[in-house]
């Protein structure tokens, strides 16, 4: 149907397919369809899973992994995570206590083994930036946590994304990063909330990163209806 020269299709319906036996998955939130998304390598990536769980990595519908841990990065637990993946994953490869040409060779290592990109911390200098962006031919990701973060230096520096981990201020940081830069790619840390996510995303965020429930947590859900059962 025609109105005033610009044609509209009918909603589309989407067929859903599910088991008895998968139903009890990590959802993230539908309000983050809302964002645009960033397309790597011709894939649209809207929501980010933050974990290196495996079971809950298998059993998510989010759009890619963020794989980063508070240990020093090691090629054996990012390639057992690529493999058991069936999605995207971004590799942690340090930028903090983790450096220089170690991080390189992660980084290096991470992108041979099929990661889609990897992720530096916030101690990261610029020069490594540059030299990552050298040698790697996959997305490089620095993460920002406060406002007096040098975003500017980051982007002259060549990252492609900013992944923005600032707490309750994250709204704010997306807003400052967007003066800066219109164009440049924004993961943000959404929150649990569809508020904080929506603001999040209103503030300039292109994608969100969700943080899902521990194991434990889902577990105790699960042994919790058995015990209401007996």
């Amino acid at each position: 149907m025609a109105y005033l020269g610009v044609y509209s299709l009918p909603m589309k319906n989407i067929p859903s397919f599910g088991s008895k036996l998968r139903k009890n998955i990590v959802l993230v939130p539908e309000c983050i369809e809302e964002c645009s998304g960033i397309r790597v390598f011709g894939q649209l990536l809207k929501s980010f899973l933050f974990s290196t769980d495996v079971a809950v990595i298998r059993n998510t519908n989010a759009n890619a992994i963020i794989a980063v841990y508070p240990f020093t990065p090691q090629p054996v637990i990012s390639q057992a995570l690529i493999l058991a993946a069936d999605k995207p994953i971004f590799c942690g490869v340090g930028g903090g206590i983790t450096n220089g040409d170690r991080s390189l060779a992660l980084a290096i290592h991470a992108e041979f083994q099929g990661a889609l990109g990897i992720v530096l911390n916030k101690p990261t200098p610029n020069s490594l930036i540059r030299k990552l962006k050298e040698n790697v031919d996959i997305p490089v990701t620095v993460t920002i946590v406060s406002p007096n973060d040098d975003v500017k230096g980051r982007i002259e520096a060549g990252v492609d994304i900013l992944n923005v981990s600032g707490a309750e201020r994250t709204a704010e940081i997306v807003r400052k990063i967007r003066a800066i830069d219109e164009n440049v790619a924004i993961i943000a840390t959404g929150g649990k909330s569809t508020e904080s996510i929506l603001e999040a995303i209103e503030a300039g965020a292109n994608a969100i990163s969700y943080t899902p429930p521990t194991t434990g947590s889902l577990f105790r859900d699960i042994m919790e209806a058995y015990r209401r059962e007996s």
